[in-house]
Protein backbone atom coordinates (compact mmCIF):
# COMPACT_ATOMS: atom_id res chain seq x y z
CA UNK A 1 0.00 0.00 0.00
CA UNK A 2 1.36 3.43 -0.96
CA UNK A 3 0.54 6.93 0.21
CA UNK A 4 0.31 9.98 -2.08
CA UNK A 5 4.10 10.33 -1.96
CA UNK A 6 4.56 6.79 -3.24
CA UNK A 7 5.83 5.53 0.15
CA UNK A 8 4.82 2.19 1.61
CA UNK A 9 2.34 2.59 4.47
CA UNK A 10 1.85 -0.68 6.29
CA UNK A 11 3.45 -3.13 8.69
CA UNK A 12 4.84 -6.24 7.04
CA UNK A 13 6.01 -9.18 9.13
CA UNK A 14 8.29 -11.48 7.15
CA UNK A 15 9.43 -14.96 8.21
CA UNK A 16 9.54 -14.07 11.91
CA UNK A 17 10.69 -16.79 14.31
CA UNK A 18 11.26 -16.46 18.03
CA UNK A 19 12.27 -18.82 20.83
CA UNK A 20 12.79 -18.69 24.57
CA UNK A 21 15.54 -21.18 25.24
CA UNK A 22 14.51 -24.43 23.60
CA UNK A 23 10.87 -23.39 23.35
CA UNK A 24 9.85 -22.20 19.88
CA UNK A 25 7.28 -19.42 20.31
CA UNK A 26 6.94 -18.12 16.73
CA UNK A 27 7.57 -20.16 13.59
CA UNK A 28 8.21 -18.31 10.31
CA UNK A 29 5.26 -15.96 10.71
CA UNK A 30 4.26 -13.84 7.72
CA UNK A 31 1.61 -11.15 8.02
CA UNK A 32 0.64 -7.81 6.49
CA UNK A 33 -1.29 -5.45 8.77
CA UNK A 34 -3.85 -3.51 6.77
CA UNK A 35 -4.20 0.20 7.40
CA UNK A 36 -7.14 1.95 9.05
CA UNK A 37 -8.62 -1.29 10.38
CA UNK A 38 -8.80 -3.21 13.64
CA UNK A 39 -6.84 -6.45 13.40
CA UNK A 40 -7.41 -8.86 16.28
CA UNK A 41 -4.90 -11.59 17.18
CA UNK A 42 -6.71 -14.55 18.73
CA UNK A 43 -5.65 -17.99 19.91
CA UNK A 44 -5.20 -20.06 23.05
CA UNK A 45 -2.67 -19.19 25.76
CA UNK A 46 0.84 -19.75 24.43
CA UNK A 47 -0.17 -19.31 20.80
CA UNK A 48 2.38 -16.52 20.36
CA UNK A 49 0.01 -13.54 20.13
CA UNK A 50 1.74 -11.21 22.61
CA UNK A 51 5.19 -12.26 21.40
CA UNK A 52 4.24 -11.38 17.84
CA UNK A 53 2.92 -8.01 19.02
CA UNK A 54 6.18 -7.30 20.88
CA UNK A 55 8.31 -8.28 17.90
CA UNK A 56 6.23 -6.11 15.55
CA UNK A 57 6.68 -3.15 17.91
CA UNK A 58 10.45 -3.73 18.16
CA UNK A 59 10.21 -4.47 21.89
CA UNK A 60 11.59 -7.94 21.29
CA UNK A 61 14.26 -8.89 18.78
CA UNK A 62 13.32 -11.99 16.77
CA UNK A 63 15.65 -14.93 16.24
CA UNK A 64 15.00 -14.66 12.51
CA UNK A 65 12.98 -12.60 10.08
CA UNK A 66 12.21 -8.95 9.44
CA UNK A 67 9.56 -6.41 10.36
CA UNK A 68 9.05 -3.63 7.83
CA UNK A 69 7.46 -0.46 9.19
CA UNK A 70 6.21 1.63 6.29
CA UNK A 71 8.75 -0.05 4.04
CA UNK A 72 11.73 0.32 6.41
CA UNK A 73 13.46 -2.42 8.39
CA UNK A 74 12.40 -1.63 11.95
CA UNK A 75 15.76 -2.83 13.32
CA UNK A 76 17.48 -0.05 11.41
CA UNK A 77 15.20 2.68 12.76
CA UNK A 78 15.84 4.81 15.85
CA UNK A 79 13.65 4.07 18.86
CA UNK A 80 12.39 7.64 18.86
CA UNK A 81 11.28 7.38 15.23
CA UNK A 82 9.49 4.10 15.91
CA UNK A 83 7.72 5.68 18.89
CA UNK A 84 6.40 8.40 16.59
CA UNK A 85 4.70 5.73 14.47
CA UNK A 86 3.79 2.96 16.92
CA UNK A 87 2.16 3.33 20.34
CA UNK A 88 1.79 0.22 22.48
CA UNK A 89 -0.31 -0.42 25.56
CA UNK A 90 0.84 -3.49 27.45
CA UNK A 91 -1.38 -5.93 29.28
CA UNK A 92 -0.40 -4.52 32.67
CA UNK A 93 0.75 -1.03 33.46
CA UNK A 94 3.40 -0.53 36.15
CA UNK A 95 3.22 2.93 37.67
CA UNK A 96 4.90 3.14 41.06
CA UNK A 97 4.16 6.84 41.46
CA UNK A 98 1.00 8.79 42.17
CA UNK A 99 0.29 10.61 38.96
CA UNK A 100 -2.58 12.69 37.63
CA UNK A 101 -4.51 11.89 34.48
CA UNK A 102 -3.06 14.93 32.75
CA UNK A 103 0.52 14.04 33.66
CA UNK A 104 -0.03 10.49 32.41
CA UNK A 105 -1.37 11.75 29.08
CA UNK A 106 1.61 14.10 28.75
CA UNK A 107 3.93 11.05 28.77
CA UNK A 108 2.61 10.32 25.29
CA UNK A 109 4.43 13.37 23.97
CA UNK A 110 7.87 12.20 25.11
CA UNK A 111 8.98 10.86 21.67
CA UNK A 112 8.26 14.30 20.25
CA UNK A 113 9.33 16.60 23.10
CA UNK A 114 11.89 14.58 25.10
CA UNK A 115 10.20 15.94 28.21
CA UNK A 116 10.29 19.60 27.15
CA UNK A 117 6.69 20.33 26.26
CA UNK A 118 6.03 22.97 23.63
CA UNK A 119 2.78 24.60 22.51
CA UNK A 120 2.12 21.83 19.98
CA UNK A 121 2.60 19.20 22.69
CA UNK A 122 0.20 20.99 25.05
CA UNK A 123 -2.36 21.16 22.25
CA UNK A 124 -2.08 17.40 21.56
CA UNK A 125 -2.49 16.68 25.28
CA UNK A 126 -5.62 18.86 25.52
CA UNK A 127 -7.10 17.27 22.41
CA UNK A 128 -6.50 13.74 23.71
CA UNK A 129 -8.05 14.53 27.10
CA UNK A 130 -11.10 16.09 25.48
CA UNK A 131 -11.49 13.30 22.91
CA UNK A 132 -11.55 10.71 25.69
CA UNK A 133 -13.97 12.77 27.83
CA UNK A 134 -11.50 13.11 30.68
CA UNK A 135 -11.59 16.89 31.14
CA UNK A 136 -13.55 16.76 34.39
CA UNK A 137 -11.13 14.31 35.98
CA UNK A 138 -7.83 15.38 34.40
CA UNK A 139 -6.44 16.46 37.80
CA UNK A 140 -7.45 13.27 39.59
CA UNK A 141 -4.84 10.65 40.36
CA UNK A 142 -4.85 7.44 38.36
CA UNK A 143 -5.31 5.29 41.46
CA UNK A 144 -8.55 7.15 42.22
CA UNK A 145 -10.20 6.12 38.96
CA UNK A 146 -12.44 3.22 38.06
CA UNK A 147 -11.04 0.53 35.77
CA UNK A 148 -12.84 2.01 32.77
CA UNK A 149 -11.67 5.55 33.49
CA UNK A 150 -8.10 4.37 33.97
CA UNK A 151 -8.14 2.53 30.66
CA UNK A 152 -9.49 5.64 28.91
CA UNK A 153 -6.66 7.65 30.43
CA UNK A 154 -4.10 5.24 28.96
CA UNK A 155 -5.79 5.46 25.57
CA UNK A 156 -5.60 9.26 25.86
CA UNK A 157 -1.86 8.92 26.47
CA UNK A 158 -1.60 6.89 23.26
CA UNK A 159 -3.64 9.51 21.38
CA UNK A 160 -1.31 12.25 22.60
CA UNK A 161 1.58 10.22 21.20
CA UNK A 162 -0.09 10.82 17.83
CA UNK A 163 0.99 7.62 16.08
CA UNK A 164 -0.51 5.94 13.04
CA UNK A 165 -0.35 2.46 14.59
CA UNK A 166 -1.77 1.46 17.99
CA UNK A 167 -0.83 -1.89 19.54
CA UNK A 168 -2.91 -3.19 22.45
CA UNK A 169 -2.17 -6.32 24.48
CA UNK A 170 -5.34 -7.63 26.16
CA UNK A 171 -6.86 -4.19 26.93
CA UNK A 172 -10.12 -5.78 28.12
CA UNK A 173 -8.49 -7.68 30.96
CA UNK A 174 -10.09 -6.86 34.32
CA UNK A 175 -12.84 -4.79 32.66
CA UNK A 176 -16.50 -5.66 33.08
CA UNK A 177 -18.85 -5.91 30.12
CA UNK A 178 -19.88 -2.23 30.19
CA UNK A 179 -16.31 -0.93 30.07
CA UNK A 180 -15.20 -3.59 27.60
CA UNK A 181 -17.90 -2.47 25.16
CA UNK A 182 -16.94 1.15 25.80
CA UNK A 183 -13.29 0.39 25.09
CA UNK A 184 -13.97 -1.42 21.82
CA UNK A 185 -16.38 1.32 20.73
CA UNK A 186 -13.63 3.87 21.35
CA UNK A 187 -11.19 1.85 19.24
CA UNK A 188 -13.67 1.73 16.38
CA UNK A 189 -13.99 5.53 16.62
CA UNK A 190 -10.21 5.90 16.46
CA UNK A 191 -10.18 3.96 13.21
CA UNK A 192 -13.18 5.72 11.68
CA UNK A 193 -12.60 9.29 12.85
CA UNK A 194 -8.82 9.50 13.26
CA UNK A 195 -7.70 6.94 10.63
CA UNK A 196 -5.75 4.90 13.18
CA UNK A 197 -4.60 1.33 12.55
CA UNK A 198 -5.25 -0.87 15.61
CA UNK A 199 -3.65 -4.25 16.32
CA UNK A 200 -5.11 -5.91 19.38
CA UNK A 201 -4.46 -9.16 21.23
CA UNK A 202 -7.76 -10.62 22.48
CA UNK A 203 -9.04 -13.70 24.26
CA UNK A 204 -12.75 -13.00 23.85
CA UNK A 205 -13.68 -14.32 20.42
CA UNK A 206 -17.06 -12.61 20.41
CA UNK A 207 -15.56 -9.17 21.01
CA UNK A 208 -13.21 -9.85 18.11
CA UNK A 209 -16.16 -10.93 15.96
CA UNK A 210 -18.18 -7.83 16.85
CA UNK A 211 -15.52 -5.13 16.57
CA UNK A 212 -12.54 -6.31 14.50
CA UNK A 213 -12.29 -5.87 10.74
CA UNK A 214 -9.70 -8.65 10.39
CA UNK A 215 -8.79 -11.58 12.60
CA UNK A 216 -5.50 -13.47 12.74
CA UNK A 217 -5.97 -16.88 14.37
CA UNK A 218 -2.77 -18.33 15.89
CA UNK A 219 -1.80 -21.70 17.26
CA UNK A 220 1.58 -23.06 18.28
CA UNK A 221 3.42 -19.95 17.15
CA UNK A 222 1.97 -20.04 13.65
CA UNK A 223 -0.86 -18.30 11.84
CA UNK A 224 -3.52 -20.91 11.17
CA UNK A 225 -5.90 -18.59 9.34
CA UNK A 226 -6.28 -14.87 8.66
CA UNK A 227 -8.87 -12.77 6.94
CA UNK A 228 -12.06 -10.78 7.41
CA UNK A 229 -13.63 -11.31 10.84
CA UNK A 230 -16.77 -12.93 9.50
CA UNK A 231 -14.69 -15.47 7.56
CA UNK A 232 -12.58 -16.47 10.56
CA UNK A 233 -15.57 -16.89 12.89
CA UNK A 234 -16.14 -20.30 11.39
CA UNK A 235 -16.72 -23.61 13.13
CA UNK A 236 -13.97 -25.47 11.27
CA UNK A 237 -11.39 -22.72 11.73
CA UNK A 238 -12.04 -22.11 15.43
CA UNK A 239 -12.24 -25.80 16.29
CA UNK A 240 -8.78 -26.29 14.79
CA UNK A 241 -7.33 -23.23 16.51
CA UNK A 242 -8.73 -23.84 19.99
CA UNK A 243 -9.11 -27.65 20.03
CA UNK A 244 -12.72 -27.19 21.07
CA UNK A 245 -15.86 -27.59 19.01
CA UNK A 246 -17.92 -24.45 18.51
CA UNK A 247 -21.47 -23.59 17.66
CA UNK A 248 -21.63 -20.46 15.50
CA UNK A 249 -24.78 -18.36 15.76
CA UNK A 250 -25.94 -15.49 13.57
CA UNK A 251 -27.30 -12.60 15.60
CA UNK A 252 -28.33 -9.35 13.91
CA UNK A 253 -26.05 -10.09 10.98
CA UNK A 254 -23.01 -10.84 13.16
CA UNK A 255 -21.49 -14.25 13.82
CA UNK A 256 -21.01 -15.15 17.47
CA UNK A 257 -19.71 -18.23 19.27
CA UNK A 258 -21.90 -20.23 21.61
CA UNK A 259 -20.03 -22.54 23.96
CA UNK A 260 -21.31 -25.92 25.07
CA UNK A 261 -19.85 -28.72 27.21
CA UNK A 262 -18.14 -31.40 25.07
CA UNK A 263 -20.70 -33.99 26.18
CA UNK A 264 -23.63 -31.94 24.85
CA UNK A 265 -23.72 -33.69 21.49
CA UNK A 266 -27.05 -32.19 20.45
CA UNK A 267 -25.69 -28.63 20.38
CA UNK A 268 -22.58 -29.15 18.27
CA UNK A 269 -22.60 -27.53 14.88
CA UNK A 270 -26.09 -26.06 15.11
CA UNK A 271 -26.57 -22.55 13.76
CA UNK A 272 -29.05 -20.12 15.23
CA UNK A 273 -30.58 -17.33 13.20
CA UNK A 274 -32.26 -14.40 14.92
Amino acid sequence: MLNFKGEQTMIEIKNISQAYGNTQVLREVNLIIKEKRITALIGANGAGKSTLLNVAANLLEPCAGTVLLDGKDIKEMKSQDIAKRIAILKQTQHLNMRISVRDLVSFGRYPHSQGRLKDEDEQKIRQAIEYMNLKEIENKFIDELSGGQRQRAYIAMILAQDTKYIFLDEPLNNLDIKYSVEMMTILRKLVKELSKTVIIVMHDINFAAAYADDIVAMKGGQIMKEGAAQDIIDQTVLTEVFDHEFCIANVYGKKVCVYFPPEDKSAKGDAINE
